[in-house]
């Protein structure tokens, strides 16, 4: 039997063809090879103007040193050739020189408030223009309420730049403004040629506001000479300025 032909396949029936896909969009001419895509334009490398803003001020602002405190620019100038003329001495070693300066506040109340320590933490850190240390105490005493290594004070000590800057408002603001001030004690002499001397108030002192700081709190002082005796730092310190008590001569005089 011969084979029916078979139908004939509607056009219409025929699947449509798939829509093509839309061609991508450029996103742009790539960088050749060894070139960097650039998000804005940068400075070339090794260019003085990539560097930061700060480093920009540095390079442009000048160094310029702090000068000497003008004690010790007097020391060295005056005071040391006339000690040694005095002195009989060539070798400026052997003359005396000041080697540190100790503040000591002793805050007995603190073993009840502690903010009392505190305030004077913060009243000596003013003074001496570096941070203060706590000292504790060395044994228990109950009849004081003090236990053993407890805060009952703060102690600063001075060098170099700091101490010859101190020692120089001492003399010219500090001690003037104690009240009645008649000179400090000749003798208050160690029998090394150091010197103590204390103040009853710390208010003497301009940095501290006296709104701030409402209660009386003491200080002493410890002035270390080196190379030296009792004599010779009265002589040194006197040169420097320190205002000592005039001595009364046989006649009633002061000297």
């Amino acid at each position: 039997m011969a084979k029916e032909p078979k139908p004939e396949k509607d056009p219409k029936d025929a699947a449509a063809p798939k829509a093509e896909k839309p061609a991508k969009q450029p996103k742009g001419d790539k960088p050749e090879k060894g070139e960097k895509a650039s998000k804005g334009e940068k400075p070339a490398k090794g260019d003085k103007e990539s560097k930061g803003k700060g480093k920009e001020k540095r390079a442009t602002e000048p160094f310029v040193p702090v000068p000497p405190p003008r004690l010790q620019v007097k020391y060295e100038k005056e005071i040391l050739p006339a000690l040694a003329e005095k002195l009989g001495r060539k070798n400026r070693n052997a003359l005396p020189k000041l080697q540190k300066i100790v503040l000591n506040m002793g805050v007995g109340e603190a073993t009840q408030e502690k903010k009392f320590l505190e305030s004077a933490v913060d009243a000596m850190g003013q003074i001496a223009g570096q941070k203060p240390v706590q000292t504790l105490s060395r044994q228990a005493v109950s009849a004081f309420r003090l236990r053993e290594n407890m805060p009952i004070g703060c102690m600063v000590t001075l060098r170099k730049q700091r101490m010859y800057e101190f020692l120089d408002r001492l003399i010219s603001i500090a001690l003037p403004r104690v009240r009645d001030f008649r000179g400090i004690n000749r003798n208050a002499f160690d029998g090394n040629g150091n010197y103590s001397l204390g103040l009853s108030e710390q208010l003497v002192f301009p940095e501290l506001n006296p709104d701030k700081f409402l209660r009386v709190q003491g200080m002493n002082i410890a002035i270390v000479v080196s190379n030296s005796t009792n004599d010779e730092s009265r002589e040194l310190l006197s040169m420097m300025g320190m205002p000592f008590q005039a001595v009364e001569t046989a006649g009633g005089k002061n000297k």
